[in-house]
């Protein structure tokens, strides 16, 4: 991943800041809510064999997008924990990359059932938080935006960004979407 530009981070702050930050709790729930809803309508409609399979060389196929979702997304829910307790969460950021050690070997129905319930702890916690809940407290997160090269290619960029707790939750909204759309172009491609 090439390093980040002062305006590829100026607008992924602004967007996090406007879509996240700025917007009441229960929209914010509701549009990270709406995103779980649309990559599980499309995920039950994925068998094991579809789910397994690798049809674009260089990506993840489906079964290894959701092993990521669900090995990124549960320490995610305990980092959201911490910052609506008004407390950083320890230690380093989620790495963006982050996936099991052996993720074509997990059950897809067993993959399914952990991304359905850490998705729906997450929402949880959203329920739980009140309406203006205000804190100091920060996560680290690491940023992936990809942005043109010199060249006029798609290339990611990362760096890691310390986040409110609407602004950290906002990112489910996005890593869901961007991610069930990779699913979609990976499945379309067998």
């Amino acid at each position: 991943m090439g390093k980040p530009d002062a305006a590829a981070q100026a607008r992924a702050r602004e967007y996090l800041r406007a879509k996240g930050t700025l917007v009441a709790a229960p929209v914010v729930r509701a549009r990270i809510a709406d995103a779980f809803a649309a990559l599980d309508a499309f995920l039950t409609q994925v068998d094991a064999a579809q789910a397994a399979r690798a049809t674009i060389p260089g990506e993840w196929s489906v079964q290894e997008i959701v092993d990521h979702l669900v090995e990124t997304h549960r320490p995610g829910l305990d980092e959201l924990r911490c910052l609506l307790a008004g407390r950083r969460p320890p230690g380093e950021a989620i790495p963006a990359g982050l996936q099991s050690k052996a993720p074509l070997l997990r059950p897809w129905p067993w993959l399914l059932r952990e991304l359905r319930q850490v998705h729906g702890d997450i929402l949880a916690a959203l329920d739980g938080a009140p309406a203006d809940l205000a804190t100091e407290a920060r996560a680290p997160l690491v940023m992936v935006v990809n942005v043109q090269d010199a060249e006029g290619r798609s290339v990611p960029v990362h760096w890691v960004e310390d986040l409110d707790w609407k602004a950290y939750a906002i990112v489910w909204r996005l890593h869901v979407v961007d991610h069930l759309n990779q699913a979609k172009k990976v499945l379309a491609a067998r």
